[in-house]
């Protein structure tokens, strides 16, 4: 990478982190400085009884950005998140936060920064059982100092938020697992912070409770654009939630990517492995696996033209855009003769000869194709965020690429 790349990643990064090390145990920098620092975690904790939690990592995460740490126990992800706020010291390498190195900061600066810029949300909600769940949503603001009845209009905002409006007077111990970790979540964003850290937040939920509160995080997301660090060993979570994903193993980032790249491209055996169950269905998008229609008519054409181009292509139906190339329905072969038999024989396709059918998104995955594909009898159109067609998925494209491949043996 040149420098100016360099310059241009730490331009657009939020959160950046260069060469960061953490070895547990005594003397830990002559790990890093020394001649074992390239051997493996195992070696090095046989000859020095150092653990090695993190080893050379560099990321860097972009504001706004829904970023996964991923990778089983032991694979540093939780002592990654702590070292971000310093819950946990660095042995070397540098944070750097909003353009602030985080690794030179005093106890002071520190604590400063952590109330301007953080919210956390643990697995262990640690809520306060004598206090409401308004006193608890309003915690953090109450310890910066803030006014009480500014504090409570802050803490009821986020409480509605996260949907709790009218449980504000009850206890934790009233609530469920799901509306206690709601809580958590409220105290963190009463505090309005740019980077949420949530670390395996969802993990000791039922499973359907856990399924809700991803689809709540991923609206709450949608609305507030919040830096959101997200901590899990569970693939389909990182999968539906991820924007990005870092895949962590023995202390070590072994591959960034999009959910997409890391089911598609696994960057070693490891990554493959542990991708291997993945549903195609929860990370292709529909972008992905368009393709052009294979007849589109244009509504200026006319029905005439529009009928020799179905019946030269021999076609039943087509995509009818206009000159913005903004979709405007589907148009059938039998609506077109209607046309040209009428007295009128306009020298458009008319808007109202045309069936309004079921789009979607470039960003949709393929599982929410499926009610689309059982109920429409034409390709998916696909759209751009401007409206504008993208292209067509079709049935045949969406089971190609959900179906297992054998070397080169398509089904």
């Amino acid at each position: 990478m040149s420098d100016i790349e360099k310059d241009n990643q730490a331009e657009s990064s939020q959160v950046l982190i260069k060469d960061l090390w953490k070895v547990f145990g005594r003397d830990a920098k002559r790990i890093v400085n020394g001649p074992l620092k390239d051997k493996s975690k195992e070696e090095i904790q046989k000859k020095t009884g150092c653990v090695v939690g993190m080893r050379n990592i560099n990321l860097d995460i972009k504001k706004g950005e829904f970023y996964i740490l991923m990778g089983l126990s032991g694979s540093g992800k939780s002592t990654l998140i702590r070292n971000l706020i310093r819950l946990v010291n660095p042995t070397s390498g540098s944070i750097t936060i909003n353009d602030e190195v985080v690794t030179k900061m005093n106890s002071e600066e520190l604590l400063q920064f952590r109330r301007k810029t953080f919210g956390m949300v643990f697995q262990h909600y640690g809520l306060l059982p004598h206090m409401t769940v308004l006193d608890n949503a309003a915690y953090g603001l109450k310890v910066k100092g803030m006014p009480k009845g500014e504090r409570y209009a802050k803490a009821m905002r986020s409480l509605e938020t996260v949907g709790l409006k009218g449980w504000e007077d009850y206890y934790p111990g009233s609530l469920s697992g799901g509306m206690q970790q709601r809580v958590g979540l409220a105290r963190a964003l009463a505090n309005d912070p740019e980077i949420l850290l949530m670390d395996e937040p969802f993990s000791g939920l039922d499973p359907l409770i856990r399924r809700q509160m991803q689809d709540e995080l991923v609206e709450l997301q949608d609305k507030l654009q919040k830096t959101i660090i997200f901590v899990t060993h569970d693939l389909h979570e990182a999968l539906k939630l991820g924007d990005r994903i870092a895949i962590m193993r023995n202390g070590e980032v072994v591959q960034v990517g999009s959910p997409e790249e890391i089911v598609t491209q696994p960057a070693d055996d490891y990554v493959e492995e542990f991708v291997k169950d993945a549903s195609p269905a929860k990370v292709l998008t529909a972008g992905s696996i368009m393709e052009d229609a294979k007849v589109l008519l244009y509504n200026w054409e006319g029905p005439k033209t529009a009928l020799t181009l179905l019946r030269s292509h021999k076609r039943r139906a087509a995509f009818v855009v206009d000159k913005s190339h903004k979709l405007l329905g589907v148009i059938k072969e039998s609506a077109l003769e209607k046309l040209l038999e009428s007295p009128e024989k306009p020298n458009m396709i008319p808007q109202e000869s045309m069936k309004t059918v079921s789009t979607v998104m470039e960003d949709t995955i393929l599982e929410d194709l499926f009610p689309i594909v059982t109920e429409n009898p034409y390709p998916i159109p696909v759209l751009k965020e401007n409206g504008k067609l993208a292209g067509v998925v079709t049935t045949d494209s969406i089971f190609e690429s959900i179906s297992p491949v054998e070397g080169d043996n398509h089904v």
